[in-house]
């Protein structure tokens, strides 16, 4: 058919022309739908982390829910004032104790009275003194002015109807017996009791320079009731100021005493039967009073109040001569406050407390984050008693006859952008670090979450793994693309681009039960052929690039590289022969003691090189596949170009084709980089999982992603343990997206540079 009786309007090829401009219109929306999903998804992505981090970082605050006056009190009678206050979990039942030892129970929300128990029953006696046990176990021990101690503790027995409807039912118990313990003959001034599943230890002081202590030996009975109690009275011993505050530690081996004019002694009470004491120590400032002198939670930090507003942390720390001290670990001040520290308020489950000041104001602060929660003015004049809810959920305050009643949001009080990112001090610790440790067996411990050694592992693992895949990912794909055979680049790229397939989960299971096992045993050998692989292969090439022609040109170009298979073999096998003779001449036959014990190294089986090794074997494929395409895919006249103006196959490669490639190479790096960081079965399975800061290649680490993937399924939703863990994963996010950004700059800038060649 000629060209003059072609038909460009026939029916069939106007059909065709309209079913590829729908076409054309179809997958051009479809992309740009596509495309805009993808970024709309990163957003929400990045939304819902946000979401769900916020709260963390949201300030403390209050709501008072009733008022009324105090059930039981008589203004005109002193023997109805609080000595203590207490309420059940739920922050429905408060308890009061009365000067007459009187235990009124009460509705908390109306100050309706419960319950009435006598607990001196018609003693001639008045309460003097009032502490609790171990924080949160419900354990009151109370002072009377004849030298007396009672014990006794409040409990509240739950009740369900048939429609489920719970009542509460108030009462007291006695542990330790109904009857009065003898203790010192003057009025208690002070007293300190803490107590564990066998024993208890009790001390007292009045107004003399002495101290009294008593323990007790706890025996279950024969029948499993209950438990019978024996009693062993050491001897008193003597102080060097007035026992105003009395505390005992945690592990009931040290007793500290504190006098208003805030100077402190310690004593060693491990052996009751010979104290020894240590040198006063002032703990605030000349000048000052000291207002409050308590443990906080677990027992073992003191909290010090005094009249200067301010309030300190100390605990049992090594001082610079390696010696255990009382040391100061931070203060707690207000912003806005000039006012003495009047009451002290300790959280029971968290590290926490609540300070209420002479003139009303409450503060509310965190330990370990060494945090101000909240700073109100909360009452007008003296407060003459505060309580805070098992849960931290409630506030009670009584001043002036009138008991007030506040609501408590305080989701979140541990964390703090120090705490997550700074060194931090923490009890039990002789200096500040850096620790992850989310979680333990006990309520009183203090959560360390500190994102710094996670953050820091993960960048140790990428850095390794980068280390081992970059040289070989990026020489292998010169050698591929630019100097090897068609036929066998129709064959290698394939296969290793096929690698990247492999589950990351079987490299990290092979990782963690033969890899790593092989490289402990095998160390000296792994050195070994990181030392002589390389100038074996340099000695190979010089040796066959100064052979004769005729016999190089035996081997189709492009086929040299089939040679060094053979040489690569024979040179791991003499490493390996090799490794035992190093060892014995070098490393006393055992390189890795010689590691431990003459370089003072540590080294774990599942380590950094274990894992650069592994995870560089599944970052390679990635690398390669792409910076072979960028090299392969330059243009073939620039090269030969080169190579026609009389520069060698090596000049055209570093002048010409990597920079024209380079930014195709440098974004296979980055994307590389981007899966190393974000990997996480074979770091998981292959590390140990050791939240250290340390370079040492022979020990683990603990990365973002491994630490959300084996911690998320434990945590409590919506918990502070929770929201960190997503706080972990954002930090993931936005690192890849710095990253990402970054290299997509300099890759543009790359191309600007080199695309005119």
């Amino acid at each position: 058919m000629s060209s003059a009786n072609l038909d460009l309007n026939s029916p069939a090829l106007k059909r065709k022309r309209k079913l590829r401009n729908l076409t054309d219109k179809i997958a051009s929306h479809g992309i740009g739908v596509g495309g805009i999903s993808v970024i709309v998804t990163i957003m929400l992505i990045f939304l819902y982390l946000l979401y769900e981090v916020a709260p963390m970082f949201k300030s403390a605050s209050i709501e008072e829910v009733s008022e009324y006056s105090v059930p039981g009190l008589l203004v005109d009678d002193p023997s109805t004032k609080t000595v203590y206050m207490a309420t059940e979990e739920q922050a429905e039942i408060g308890m009061r104790l009365t000067a007459a030892g009187q235990v009124l129970f009460f509705d908390l929300k109306e100050g309706a009275l419960l319950n009435e128990v006598d607990l001196l029953d018609g003693e001639d006696s008045r309460v003097s003194y009032v502490t609790e046990g171990r924080i949160g176990s419900r354990t009151l021990v109370v002072g009377l002015e004849s030298g007396q101690v009672k014990i006794f503790k409040h409990n509240y027995r739950a009740e369900y109807d048939q429609d489920a409807n719970r009542t509460l039912h108030p009462e007291i118990s006695y542990p330790y017996g109904e009857e009065l313990i003898d203790m010192i003959d003057e009025p208690i001034v002070s007293l300190a009791m803490n107590e564990n599943e066998e024993n208890m230890v009790l001390a007292a002081a009045g107004n003399s320079l002495s101290i009294q202590m008593v323990s007790f030996t706890k025996e279950e009975d024969l029948f499993g009731d209950g438990f019978e109690v024996e009693r062993y009275d050491p001897p008193t011993f003597d102080v060097a100021q007035r026992a105003d505050f009395l505390v005992i530690d945690a592990e009931m081996d040290r007793l500290f005493v504190a006098n208003r004019s805030g100077v402190m002694q310690r004593f060693n009470i491990e052996d009751v039967d010979a104290v020894e004491a240590f040198e006063p120590k002032r703990l605030i400032s000349k000048g000052q009073n000291l207002t409050q002198f308590q443990p906080l939670l677990g027992g073992i930090s003191i909290l010090v109040a005094d009249t200067s507003g301010k309030t300190a942390q100390w605990f049992m720390a090594r001082n610079e001569e390696g010696e255990k001290d009382f040391t100061k670990v931070r203060t707690f001040e207000s912003d806005e406050l000039d006012a003495a520290i009047e009451l002290v308020a300790i959280e029971e489950r968290r590290k926490g407390f609540f300070t209420i000041t002479d003139d009303g104001v409450l503060d509310i602060y965190n330990t370990t984050a060494h945090r101000n929660l909240l700073e109100e003015q909360v009452i007008e004049g003296k407060a003459d008693f505060m309580i805070v809810a098992p849960r931290a959920d409630a506030l009670m305050i009584e001043s002036d006859g009138v008991l007030k009643v506040w609501e408590v949001e305080n989701k979140h009080p541990e964390v703090s952008w120090g705490s997550l990112w700074n060194e931090i001090w923490y009890e039990n610790y002789d200096e500040p670090d850096y620790i992850w440790q989310s979680t333990a067996a006990t309520t009183e411990f203090e959560p360390k979450m500190s994102l710094t050694p996670l953050a820091f592992g993960t960048i140790k693992a990428a850095l390794y793994a980068m280390l081992f895949a970059i040289p070989l990912a990026i020489c292998g794909a010169i050698y591929t693309a630019y100097f090897m055979a068609p036929e066998w680049r129709r064959k290698v790229k394939p296969v290793i681009e096929l690698m990247e397939a492999l589950p990351t989960v079987i490299i990290g299971f092979l990782a963690g039960l033969f890899l790593a096992p092989f490289i402990e045993t095998n160390l000296t050998g792994v050195f070994a052929i990181l030392i002589i692989l390389p100038i074996g292969i340099l000695l190979f090439g010089f040796t066959w690039a100064n052979l004769p022609k005729a016999i190089r040109h035996r081997v189709p170009d492009g086929w040299d590289a089939a040679l060094l298979i053979p040489v690569l073999l024979v040179l791991v096998w003499v490493s390996m022969a090799l490794a035992t003779p190093i060892e014995v001449a070098f490393f006393g036959g055992d390189m890795r003691t010689w590691i431990s014990n003459d370089l003072g190294i540590d080294f774990d089986q599942r380590n950094a090189l274990v894992v650069g090794i592994a995870m560089g074997f599944a970052v390679i494929p990635s690398i390669f596949s792409i910076a072979e395409d960028a090299i392969f895919s330059v243009p073939k006249h620039l090269s030969h170009g080169s190579l026609a103006l009389g520069a060698t196959p090596w000049q055209t490669l570093v002048r010409v084709v990597m920079p024209t490639a380079s930014p195709g190479i440098f974004s296979a790096v980055m994307i590389g980089m981007g899966r190393a960081v974000g990997e996480t079965m074979i770091v998981l399975m292959a590390t140990g999982n050791t939240p250290v800061m340390d370079w040492n290649i022979f020990e683990g680490m603990r990365t973002l992603s491994a630490n959300i993937a084996v911690e998320v399924a434990e945590s409590e939703v919506h918990s502070t343990h929770y929201r960190v863990l997503f706080l972990a994963a954002f930090v993931l996010f936005m690192f890849t997206f710095v990253v990402n950004t970054v290299a997509e700059l300099i890759r543009q800038r790359l191309r600007n540079k080199y695309g005119s060649l």
